[in-house]
């Protein structure tokens, strides 16, 4: 991998997991990662098109000079490649892989371990909405200054009953991960990362190490694993690349709040 004081773009992977079975929404008429938010302009902007919620989520790896993506499917949502084909609607080159796991986002992600061990990651869930454009950018020039494994990208949170809190100390540092904790007074929820190959070998390993148990226990969430990173002494930091919640449409009452938000914008 490239010395993180002379970051490239082309080193550099998107992963997106979209294993999930959205029961939370069924029925649905398409994958909840197509399922059209907003509007965008294509034709040099004299025709206008729905736009997907995957879409913006590969549109903000694309401004930060990220070209190439793997989505991590489950079996029969086919319907993700047929629509984003070979990436060129977003000037990507997108890959597809299939999982076979059905125990959380961290073990589809594993599954892309094989051609991403030795690249540098950035990682966004494809039914999260969020703003700013140019969040991806805010964490290569934090990564390119500082010697992280993963960075968070963090997100003034409005559900924490919901979301994966985080504690910060004054530098920076990841000191916990607090899985949808009941009460807290933590500020900030993560939703997108990047991360070097160090903590993709210890996804790996802590995987496998797990995968047997993992049929008898609750799914295993990304944030049990940083968390799990952390107590292993892996180097995790964080940075606000918001003021405005991020929104999940994988629940009826986010997809609602997303369809609102980007109803009246074209990009």
């Amino acid at each position: 991998m490239a010395a993180r004081e002379n970051l490239r773009k082309e080193d550099i992977i998107g992963l997106i997991p979209a294993g999930g079975s959205a029961t939370r929404l069924d029925p649905l008429p398409c994958s909840k990662e197509l399922y059209p938010i907003g509007f965008r302009l294509v034709d040099g902007g004299r025709e206008t098109r729905p736009k997907v919620a995957s879409h913006y989520l590969l549109e903000k790896m694309q401004l930060a000079g990220i070209t190439k993506a793997y989505i991590v499917l489950r079996q029969g949502k086919w319907d993700i490649p047929r629509y984003l084909g070979d990436g060129s609607m977003l000037n990507m080159h997108l890959g597809y892989l299939i999982v076979n796991l059905p125990f959380g986002a961290p073990f589809t992600l594993d599954q892309a371990y094989p051609f991403v061990r030795d690249a540098l990651i950035a990682f966004g869930f494809p039914d999260i909405l969020f703003q700013p454009d140019n969040v991806f950018i805010q964490l290569l020039t934090y990564l390119e200054g500082n010697h992280a494994d993963v960075v968070l990208g963090l997100f003034p949170a409005d559900q924490p009953d919901k979301m994966d809190m985080v504690e910060v100390d004054h530098a920076g540092r990841v000191m916990r991960m607090v899985v949808k904790p009941r009460h807290t007074e933590l500020k900030y929820s993560w939703a997108i990362a990047l991360w070097t190959p160090v903590f993709s070998q210890f996804l790996h390993d802590h995987l496998s190490a797990c995968k047997d148990l993992a049929a008898d226990q609750p799914e295993i969430s990304v944030g049990d694993v940083i968390q799990a990173a952390i107590d292993n002494g892996l180097h995790v930091d964080a940075i606000v690349v918001s003021d405005e919640p991020y929104i999940d449409i994988g629940t009826a009452d986010g997809l609602v709040r997303g369809v609102k938000y980007f109803a009246g914008q074209l990009t």
